[in-house]
């Protein structure tokens, strides 16, 4: 597999195994996130480019774009990962910690996947995706703001795939609907509790899967979730 991609809110988790899981089939990747320090480890295992971006910005979007047309001979992949988590009681939380769940997990989708398929509709080609959630399609109690969010994002991917599926555009969105899988975090998989969490690497493997998929057959959205979860 050749070509370019471009993980925005790249980083530990479901994000590194994509940019490995890609870099082995042989795409050349630009790994993005506001604090490219954390992102060294990852770029040299992967022989990738870091750009600096807040993903709710759109000058700062733009600028990452920019710099993307500069290194990449075209853009074939794009995953969009960022997000921001604010969770308490409905009554009390804070307008500002709700605004910045949009406009980082909605609003930056938008401006990402428009930035994206500019160049993809210009190029004829190109796949765009988008990480969900649980929260995608179940809004929780103390949780309004991320499932503000991820609905958003959600809505974004279906009609951006009903308009541009037909312009040979692959538009996909991933409800991950269950725990991912860190070991830093204590959330390990033992042989007395097997696929508890999800392990990034299959993860990653299933999205490699829908990167792959014929035209004649694409999907626009995938739920993920380990055997053992309940619906």
């Amino acid at each position: 597999m050749t070509g370019y991609g471009l993980i925005v809110g790249a980083g530990a988790g479901i994000s590194a195994s994509v940019a490995a899981a890609f870099a082995r089939e042989g795409m050349r990747l630009g790994l993005a996130a506001r604090d490219t320090d954390k992102l060294a480890g990852l770029a040299r295992e992967t022989d990738a480019l870091t750009f600096q971006c807040d993903a709710s910005d759109p000058k700062a979007v733009e600028a990452m774009f920019a710099q993307t047309d500069k290194a990449f001979e075209s853009l074939d992949f794009v995953l969009f990962n960022p997000s921001r988590r604010f969770s308490g009681p409905f009554v009390e939380l804070d307008p500002n910690d709700v605004l910045k769940a949009l406009m980082t997990g909605a609003y930056g989708g938008f401006l990402v996947g428009q930035a994206a398929a500019k160049r993809m509709v210009k190029q004829g080609s190109g796949a765009i995706f988008f990480t969900g959630a649980s929260a995608s399609v179940k809004g929780y109690a103390k949780s309004a703001p991320f499932a503000m969010a991820k609905f958003g994002l959600r809505g974004l991917a279906q009609s951006m795939a009903r308009e541009l599926h037909p312009q040979n555009i692959h538009i996909a969105h991933f409800v991950i609907d269950g725990g991912v899988a860190n070991p830093a975090g204590g959330r390990i998989n033992t042989p007395e509790k097997p696929d508890v969490w999800l392990e990034p690497d299959a993860i990653a493997q299933t999205y490699l899967d829908v990167y792959r998929q014929p035209r004649s057959a694409w999907a626009w959205e995938v739920e993920l979730r380990p055997w053992v979860e309940t619906f």
